[in-house]
């Protein structure tokens, strides 16, 4: 099935794409790589996630905060390259800030593993890195960046 049916079946639609908050682009394209700037969990300009998580974040709903921000990568790359245009998603960074016992990121950063899996099929295996970080903008419980490689023309 192609990325579009696999959103319809799983009742899922991108989000609108948000615009970068400094001098930067979201998709930065280099011979065929597509670099995607760092996503956060964000609907309609709404905030959403915000929080440490194991404090104020749950880890199911860190899943779904990475799943939303995997939605926000996939919007990404259908509006500035096409879902045609993609050999395949290559890799992922994950962020979070956590509660100081919190540990379960492996399970919060399968949001968006799962998700690209389940949308791209075979195009969205992928390895990643998950980083635990002091702080993120606007208070943002996880944020994702991913890159993918591009068909040559």
């Amino acid at each position: 099935m192609s990325p579009k049916e696999n959103l319809a079946k799983l009742k899922l639609e991108l989000p609108q794409i948000s615009t970068p908050g400094g001098n930067y682009v979201s998709v930065n394209i280099r011979e065929n790589i597509a670099y995607i700037a760092i996503q956060f969990p964000i609907i309609n300009e709404t905030y959403l996630y915000q929080g440490r998580l194991g404090n104020q974040i749950t880890t199911e709903q860190g899943y779904k905060a990475m799943e939303l921000c995997a939605l926000h990568v996939l919007a990404q790359i259908e509006n500035k390259i096409g879902f045609d245009n993609i050999v395949g998603l290559n890799h992922i960074d994950a962020y979070f800030q956590s509660g100081e016992n919190w540990d379960d990121s492996p399970i919060i950063v399968n949001g968006a593993s799962d998700l690209f899996v389940k949308i791209l099929e075979e195009k969205g295996k992928h390895s990643r890195a998950i980083f635990g970080v002091d702080k993120l903008p606007r208070n943002f419980s996880v944020g994702l960046t991913a890159t993918f490689t591009l068909v040559t023309k």
